[in-house]
């Protein structure tokens, strides 16, 4: 009997165990951008492979290379990010609601005072030179405190227009796949903050659930048929395939606690429940349904025009009443048309002065708890089958490239065997 055979091929299943799991996570998230070499004639065939294959990291580049599975699949993520859990977890009309309105006027308003005093300024220099400087002092003041004192009026109703159509104005699907996609790393942070235990359970698990699957391998290889060169080998691809399989069917199943032989089974990562609910409100509310980020959408998403729209109409009226009882002379002074590109133009530039305040990095930490809150509270409460398809969905489709990676690894690794001790 080949006694050091017999030792040492527990010793490499364990250790292909481990080193199938460490680099399968790895697999997952790194590199963050694709890393290789593109081919031009291989970007036409691509299309005619079968859609598994096109889908690998790499290939889909029309490349040979490799990106994090995560990373490339940003705009899935973040789709799936919204189906699966953003979605159950409030609609923008709570989100809004939760940012608190009122305290957004404040700020809006604080900044807005000094940059509202040069945007009239600018604009009358722009659209009126000689007039605005033929205008006693007195007067333009008159007419910057009364624009001044209507700004509080006008912000805070704005900032009711908006809340009150925020369901039509913002797409929470589309702004959280655009942030994906602009940070494809912000998906890595989600998968590694809310997953840590569990991907640490998939690398350790590799190499003791290896290491056991190797005895019966000895003696098959060993004791029962000893000589056959080609066993070790094939007992690798199924050590390697069976390790990832079972490491993650641990993890998420069963979705519901059971008891098999008075033993109790329950998915790893649902029985973390509530500190997971935690981690993931935390990322949600500091990371993706922030103020700045809801400001961004509204300015640049596909509904930025009536959004643009409203500030304006809600701009537009200011001048008339700064204008007060001045406004008729002011109108045959500059002519109709004239009067009315002054109100134009004073409304348009206000618009981005009045949605920049809510990229504020310290506004938004302040707003950031309350959101937090709620994505918490709405996580712990999810059903459990709905909770595990926050992580499993954004996976299940290219799990096969886990196990395949495993089985290539496990029949390396059998090669290797035999290779050093025959």
């Amino acid at each position: 009997m080949d006694t050091v055979s017999l030792v040492t091929v527990p010793l490499f299943t364990g250790a292909i165990g481990y080193l199938t799991n460490w680099s399968g996570v790895w697999m997952l998230f790194e590199p963050v951008q694709f890393a290789g070499w593109r081919l031009p004639g291989l970007a036409p065939l691509v299309r005619f492979m079968p859609r598994r294959l096109q889908q690998i990291p790499g290939v889909m580049h029309g490349a040979v290379g490799w990106q994090g599975i995560i990373p490339s699949r940003a705009a899935k993520m973040g789709s799936i990010a919204v189906d699966k859990g953003i979605a159950k977890l409030g609609s923008p009309a709570e989100f809004y609601e939760e940012i608190d309105p009122e305290a957004l006027a404040d700020h809006m308003l604080a900044h807005a005072r000094g940059d509202v005093r040069e945007i009239v300024d600018r604009t009358m220099e722009r659209e009126h030179p000689a007039l605005w400087r033929d205008l006693p002092p007195r007067v333009r003041e008159g007419l910057h405190q009364r624009v001044q004192e209507q700004l509080p009026d006008i912000i805070r109703g704005l900032t009711a227009q908006i809340g009150e159509n925020i369901d039509q104005l913002l797409d929470i699907k589309l702004m959280v796949i655009r942030r994906m996609e602009a940070n494809p790393g912000l998906a890595n942070r989600i998968f590694k903050a809310v997953g840590e235990k569990e991907l640490r359970f998939i690398v350790n698990f590799g190499f003791w659930f290896g290491l056991a699957l190797g005895i019966p391998t000895a003696l098959l290889t060993v004791v029962l048929f000893p000589g056959q060169w080609w066993l070790l080998p094939i007992l690798g691809v199924i050590i390697g395939y069976v390790t990832n399989l079972t490491a993650i069917v641990m993890i998420f199943e069963p979705a519901e606690p059971r008891r098999i032989l008075g033993m109790r089974f329950h998915g790893l990562f649902l029985r973390r429940q509530e500190e997971v609910s935690d981690v993931y409100a935390g990322i949600i509310a500091d990371d993706i349904v922030t103020v700045a980020t809801i400001g961004e959408e509204l300015m640049r998403g596909p509904r930025a025009d009536r959004v643009q729209h409203m500030i304006q109409t809600a701009m537009g009226p200011a001048v008339d009443q700064a204008a007060g009882p001045l406004q008729p002379l002011l109108r045959v002074a500059v002519g109709t048309r004239e009067y009315d590109n002054i109100r134009e133009s004073f409304a348009a530039e206000a618009v981005t002065y009045t949605i920049t305040p809510m990229a504020d990095e310290a506004f938004n930490v302040r707003q950031s708890a309350e959101v937090r809150r709620l994505v918490a509270a709405r996580m712990r409460e999810m059903p459990p089958h709905d909770f595990t398809e926050m992580l499993r969905t954004a996976i299940k489709e290219d799990e096969w490239l886990l196990y395949l990676h495993g089985a290539v690894l496990g029949f390396g690794a059998g090669l290797i065997h035999l290779g050093i001790f025959g």
